[in-house]
């Protein structure tokens, strides 16, 4: 293979890397510190040209290929063993154009590329809620975060893709350009493409947005728990929430020290309006039940974007499950407070968003999102450890979490970029009746499924145009 390798260095303007460099071991890292996987290249994508190259070369050599835009995956699915990685993470230019309120962001970018670059502008598109999480894989997925309620998912705020396909080919798609890759990419993952450049339409947001961090102990959980149910359901527009059920209070200045690691359930809130309009929330729900402690303060929207970095610092040893909730009936919540009982780790807990407001303004059909538009909570049950040997504990905690919050979930689907586990069945089962037209064009662009580490949609046997709407 090794004049094969020099050709294809001699293709690339970026590295090719080997285990024989000394920065393989740095490169082949992922956040999750819990895979150790080797692949035999990976190649530091200077642009489009070398995504083609390192495809090209891939196949020719009969090699798996992963694609590494952050790294930020649960599943690992950015790197491969023995086969090609694609590393973007070079690519991370976000070029904005405040006259038409959008952006241009390189397939490599974190979420903090793309709010330092739209913030100097006083603009913002949704995205995740931390910040270095790449672009990539959460806007393939869907994508939602803090102002989701206001302006809806990740996906229904792109405007158009530049991907490099199965073959090498470079392709541009929008809803002019190849409109059945374009419907599919939203939402789809990273079965069609590695995607080089994602332009998003922004809104104007902050500088400064207003954040309230609530929080009651356990033994108040089950009180606690109707309590953020509904103020998550009651929610203005202009806001956005994220509920921590089963979390530890945070050893933060913010927390009283003798309540640090104590567990119980957190309830985040940003408000994106007034002051005075915040605070009239947070009121209604102190007098419902007084928190333990809590934390209010007007902050930087890139601050409230980057709030929850340290509850998944990069290397941590990681495992999720995750359902989606139509609601948080009675026996749902006591369901909930016991297992939170269960974990060991105090960085494992169960965060859980609220999907609502403009994100059921969206068209279901206008892209390939899997699951229900209506109202409904997501809910993750996430395994944390700095100790990768308490992994196995933490992971065995998540499924049996998941086990018995399941009587309570509309089916076995979810969000697709929560499903960590390698499930076809749970893929079918998310993207429900989208399944077949997304294999139609899964056909079309990647016949082999050349691209499959993501939540895999198979191609439909047989090749063809696939189905319009």
């Amino acid at each position: 293979m090794k004049s094969e390798l020099d050709k294809l260095r001699d293709r690339c303007a970026g590295r090719v890397v080997t285990r024989h460099d000394t920065e393989y071991d740095v490169l082949r890292s992922i956040w999750n510190g819990a895979i150790d996987r080797r692949p035999a290249v990976i190649v530091r994508c200077s642009g489009p040209e070398d995504v083609s190259a390192g495809v090209t070369f891939a196949r020719e050599e009969g090699l798996e290929i992963s694609v590494r835009g952050g790294g930020h995956g649960f599943g690992g699915s950015a790197v491969t063993d023995g086969g090609l990685m694609l590393d973007l993470s070079p690519l991370r230019l976000v070029d904005v154009d405040p006259a038409t309120r959008s952006a241009v962001c390189c397939g490599g970018a974190t979420w903090a590329d793309v709010d330092a670059a739209t913030q100097a502008h006083g603009l913002a598109t949704p995205g995740g809620t931390i910040s270095h999480t790449g672009i990539g894989g959460l806007t393939l997925g869907g994508g939602f975060g803090w102002l989701t309620r206001k302006h809806g998912l990740t996906i229904d705020n792109l405007e158009s893709a530049d991907l490099v396909l199965a073959g090498g080919e470079q392709v541009h798609a929008s809803a002019r350009d190849h409109p059945d890759l374009f419907w599919a990419v939203r939402g789809g993952g990273g079965n069609f493409g590695v995607v080089t450049a994602f332009t998003f339409r922004l809104h104007p947001v902050g500088p400064s947005v207003h954040v309230a961090v609530l929080f009651w102990e356990a033994e108040r959980g089950r009180e606690a728990a109707e309590v953020i149910d509904a103020a998550a359901t009651n929610l203005p527009a202009d806001a956005g929430v994220l509920i921590g059920f089963g979390m530890s209070a945070p050893p933060a200045p913010f927390v009283p020290e003798e309540h640090r690691l104590r567990p119980g359930h957190a309830l985040i809130v940003a408000g994106f309006s007034t002051a005075e309009r915040h605070e009239a929330v947070l009121d209604s729900i102190r007098r419902e039940l007084e928190p333990l402690f809590e934390f209010v303060s007007p902050m930087p929207y890139t601050q409230l974007q980057s709030l929850l970095d340290e509850s998944a610092p990069w290397g941590i040893a990681a495992y999720e499950k995750a359902l989606d909730l139509p609601e948080l009936t009675p026996e749902a919540m006591t369901a909930v407070c016991e297992q939170a009982a269960g974990k060991s780790s105090p960085l494992s807990f169960m965060p859980t968003f609220r999907l609502d407001g403009a994100f059921t303004a969206g068209d279901d059909d206008a892209t390939a999102f899997g699951g229900s538009r209506e109202p409904h909570y997501t809910m993750s049950v996430v395994g944390l450890t700095p100790d990768g040997g308490a992994l196995d504990g933490e992971r065995e905690w998540a499924r049996s979490a998941w086990e018995a919050l399941r009587p309570y979930a509309r089916g076995t689907g979810t969000y697709v970029n929560f499903i960590a586990d390698r499930d076809e069945d749970r893929v079918r089962a998310s993207y429900g009746a989208k399944y077949d037209r997304l294999a139609a064009v899964k056909a079309a662009y990647d016949p082999d499924n050349v691209f499959h580490l993501n939540a895999n949609v198979r191609p439909r046997p047989g090749r063809g145009e696939p189905p319009r709407p």
